[in-house]
């Protein structure tokens, strides 16, 4: 019996179960992403590793978007956009992870895969 849960798209299940420890980790806070980064050093897994570059590309964001409140006038109203828009990427991320699908996140997360191919 086939278990309709099963994300097919996204490849190997073994290489899926083996790295979704570390593709959760590397969403919980930017301590977690370091270590995620590093548990997925030793032995590389393409989902973790995908999960890594998604979650280092939200945590940029916001760092960057933490800057905005310096703008006179409208950067905290900007910054505290970003950081809404942000969280609800971040959740929608730690979902993806948790179930094993290999979705980028809306709007950013092609960018962000790209832009940290080499991690």
């Amino acid at each position: 019996m086939e278990n309709s849960h099963t994300p097919i798209e996204n490849g190997d299940n073994g290489s899926i179960n083996d790295g979704k420890n570390i593709a959760i980790i590397a969403y919980l806070t930017i301590i977690g992403l370091i270590i995620a980064f590093v548990l997925n050093n030793e032995k590389r897994n393409d989902f973790a590793t995908f999960h890594i570059r998604q979650s280092l590309g939200i945590f940029l964001t916001l760092f960057v978007a933490g800057l905005f409140r310096y703008i006179p006038f409208i950067g905290w109203i900007l910054s505290l956009v970003v950081v809404i828009a942000m969280a609800i990427l971040w959740i929608i991320g730690i979902i993806n992870a948790a179930n094993g699908n290999k979705k980028p996140v809306p709007f950013l997360g092609e960018y962000y895969n790209n832009l940290f191919s080499g991690i």
